[in-house]
């Protein structure tokens, strides 16, 4: 496994309904290789997932800043639909990326990235259910469980989780 110490990473949650092994299974690859983490949410303190599992976020989506992290990771579920068109989760996105930081969403938070357009052009996946959209909106739809374009990284859901986190170390290893 890569040694990802000094590296930092930021997790964002919906603040209900993220999907459990989206946020812990990724993260618990980035934190074993030697990885920061922190999860921010629309709101702080304790969100419950849809799978019951509860993860503490401990900064407001309006506070956080990319510059400060490696990697920025999109955290999927039903509850990301909040952030498809949402300004402030876009801008973060949109600077993640101009910062040549990492940028990975998982389930159906890759629309996330694809309503702030900047999958153009990009090969992607997401779950099923979004896939109309990454392609309406320009993405190479790849259907893969992970798909790694550049410096964006992209995966279809849960059964994806794990191998979405390894190619999210692989890339702050590089």
């Amino acid at each position: 496994m890569q040694d990802l110490n000094g590296k930092k990473v930021l997790f964002i949650i919906a603040p209900q309904n993220f999907r459990d092994e989206e946020l812990f299974e990724p993260k618990a690859v980035l934190e074993s290789a030697g990885a920061q983490t922190a999860i921010a949410s629309r709101k702080t303190g304790t969100i419950s997932g849809a799978g019951g599992k509860t993860a503490k976020a401990t900064i407001a989506l309006a506070l956080a800043n990319a510059a400060e992290y490696d990697a920025i990771v999109f955290v999927g579920g039903t509850g990301a639909t909040e952030y498809f068109n949402e300004s402030t989760a876009q801008q973060i996105a949109k600077k993640a990326l101009a910062e040549g930081k990492i940028l990975a969403a998982i389930c159906i938070a890759p629309s996330i990235l694809a309503n702030a357009g900047l999958l153009e052009g990009k090969n992607a996946t997401c779950f099923s259910s979004e896939a109309g959209n990454l392609k309406a909106k320009g993405a190479n739809y790849t259907g893969q469980a992970v798909t790694v374009d550049g410096k964006i990284i992209t995966a279809n859901g849960p059964s994806a989780a794990r191998h979405f986190g390894i190619e999210i170390a692989k890339a702050l290893a590089k």
